[in-house]
């Protein structure tokens, strides 16, 4: 993918291309982000999480939730010492320089960091002297060598504290907060250890343009005023928000004029009550976006602050969905001005543009946890999870999903379709599989019938698209076939169809057939051409087993040609196609 080509598109829009330059401090100035020469900088990032702060449901461990609970399980299976070695390697090879440079070659211009406060100072229920700050080397050296690798390739970070002293919500699993203990609105000591991090920070990062601006506080969702409004949306005033974010700036601006401040709203970064206008001339406010529809509506409240208040906005954290609503989401924002940071670029799912796939001891673990399974042995358990934390994690060895880095960059800026693998198609023929349709947006490289997770806008139950969570992360339904060790297609439904572009070598008629199996009623089968439809209904008779269903002889050019499958009639699967001269 030429990324530098791909960002150079926003010039069209009036946008600075940042790779294309050295780097420089970013500002806010009026509505937009610009860097020292006054060129609008428009940020495309992702967020690193799961590296410093590890959420339960990117290791499988929903149930559990925040780290310190999977933390206490693991060392309750291998003891303290074992237990440390994993989260030393964890830390140590989840994000490396690899990452970084895969990033910046596919498009990204900069990184957000989520930050846990305990890899920078102690807990306040762990400093030796009550009220004094112990630091600790290790979370800088780790957000030192970020910026360097980041740096070298002129992307900017973004500093984030995503777990800030006591944890600063209910929503627990985001920030590892211990409900056993003071939160951070609960506590003035962790208030001011929040406070003294950031001088800190500042102080140490106060000349780096490579870091693009702090961002003080992640997803704050409290109720301040009635404890019943638990995240905080209701909240009219948001006071303690907005001194503590005063004070935080305050401390900032005492080391550093130079850095742009990000502030968060409550309700998980979306409520602004009370806590505008700002009182700092550097300063943008950041919103953040899940499951819900991608119109100019559903953004208006952060537009109409913007142009309120004169300031920049930033879609600080979205993701989590399909690649239909990443185009639209992105392709919504971008129209309006906004960068955004997608949100993580690595976890055991699908859904990101890098898949950890964990070893079989690992998810041994998962199904005990999840109390779907024995207990394995401490001896076993460690290996797993070093196995984990010292192989699967790293970037060498997961599993890149090029379709989401597609439908990232490319895809709100094209309708056209690009093949997802090479099929050649040589004189004899060739095989394709069914799952290796082309990449491009819904409607023009596939249709199915429920393609992203608008859950929120619905007011409905989470929405899987691809149901079998696996392979890719369109709405096309895909799993894998234990026996013949290959991906198919199923949940197929009437009006569906996968298109796929392939390379002949010569011209020529082919017969076409599928391998496809019927599980609870008989499908059929259409075909096109390189746009023509053909006079084509194919039975795939009800059957356990895969079977080959002969389609029709089509005509293929030399060089390009795009056969688009149709289900005239849903409830098939389908694992290949075979074409025969």
């Amino acid at each position: 993918m030429k990324s530098i080509a791909n960002l150079c598109l926003l010039l069209i829009v009036g946008f600075a291309c940042v790779n294309a330059h050295s780097q420089s401090f970013l500002r806010a100035q009026d509505q937009f982000i610009v860097n020292e020469q006054g060129e609008k900088v428009l940020l495309r990032g992702m967020g690193l999480g799961g590296w410093m702060l590890q959420e339960g449901y990117m290791l499988k461990l929903g149930n559990l939730g925040q780290q310190h609970a999977m933390r206490a399980k693991i060392e309750e299976l291998i003891g303290a010492e074992a237990t440390q070695e994993f989260y030393n390697a964890w830390l140590a090879n989840h994000t490396t320089k690899a990452d970084i440079d895969a990033m910046a070659k596919w498009g990204f211009n900069s990184v957000r960091l989520p930050m846990h406060f305990n890899l920078y100072t102690l807990p306040i229920e762990q400093e030796p002297v009550k009220g004094q700050n112990t630091w600790l080397e290790q979370g800088f050296a780790m957000t030192d060598a970020l910026i360097a690798w980041a740096k070298a390739n002129n992307m900017y970070v973004i500093l984030d504290l995503h777990a800030a002293p006591g944890g600063q919500g209910n929503d627990f699993a985001i920030s590892d907060r211990n409900p056993n203990t003071p939160s951070l609105w609960q506590s003035e000591a962790n208030q001011q250890k929040m406070i003294e991090l950031w001088r800190k920070l500042a102080q140490r990062y106060a000349n780096e343009p490579a870091v693009g601006a702090y961002d003080i506080i992640n997803e704050p969702n409290w109720g301040f005023e009635n404890a019943d409004d638990k995240n905080g949306c209701k909240e009219t005033k948001n006071e303690p928000l907005k001194k503590l974010m005063m004070d935080v700036t305050k401390a900032i601006r005492s080391v550093d004029t130079k850095h742009m401040i990000i502030i968060e709203g409550n309700c998980w970064g979306n409520n602004y009550a009370g806590v505008l206008p700002q009182w700092d001339n550097n300063m943008v406010l950041s919103f953040h976006k899940y499951w819900n529809n991608n119109t100019v509506g559903d953004i208006k409240t952060h537009l109409d602050l913007r142009a309120k208040y004169n300031m920049p906005i930033w879609l600080g954290e979205s993701g989590e969905n399909s690649n239909l609503w990443f185009t639209d989401a992105i392709a919504l924002v971008e129209s309006q001005g906004i960068g955004w940071a997608w949100w993580p670029l690595k976890k055991l799912g699908f859904n990101n543009p890098l898949e950890v796939k964990p070893n079989a001891g690992y998810l041994a673990l998962v199904d005990y946890w999840n109390g779907k399974g024995a207990k394995p042995s401490a001896k076993d358990a460690k290996k797993a999870l070093l196995q984990l934390a010292n192989h699967d994690i790293r970037f060498e060895n997961t599993q890149f999903h090029p379709e989401v880095i597609d439908a990232m960059f490319r895809q709100p800026y094209s309708k056209l379709n690009l093949p997802f693998k090479t099929h050649r198609i040589s004189k004899s023929g060739g095989t394709i599989a069914a799952v290796d349709y082309d990449m491009g947006r819904s409607g023009i490289a596939y249709h199915d019938k429920d393609s992203a997770n608008y859950h929120i806008s619905a007011g409905s139950e989470r929405m899987p698209w691809n149901r079998g969570t696996t392979y890719r992360n369109e709405g096309v339904d895909i799993e894998f076939d234990p026996a013949k060790k290959s991906h198919f297609i199923n949940h197929i439904e009437a009006g569906e169809w996968t298109e796929y572009t392939l390379e002949a070598d010569q011209a020529g008629v082919y017969g076409l057939s599928a391998e496809a199996k019927a599980t609870v009623a008989t499908g059929r089968l259409g075909v096109s051409v390189n746009n023509e439809l053909l006079a084509v209904d194919a039975a795939v008779a009800q059957s356990e087993k895969w079977q080959q269903v002969k389609l029709a002889n089509v005509k293929l050019l030399k060089g390009t040609n795009k056969i688009r499958i149709y289900a005239n009639a849903g409830g098939y699967n389908l694992v290949s196609l075979q074409l025969k001269n």
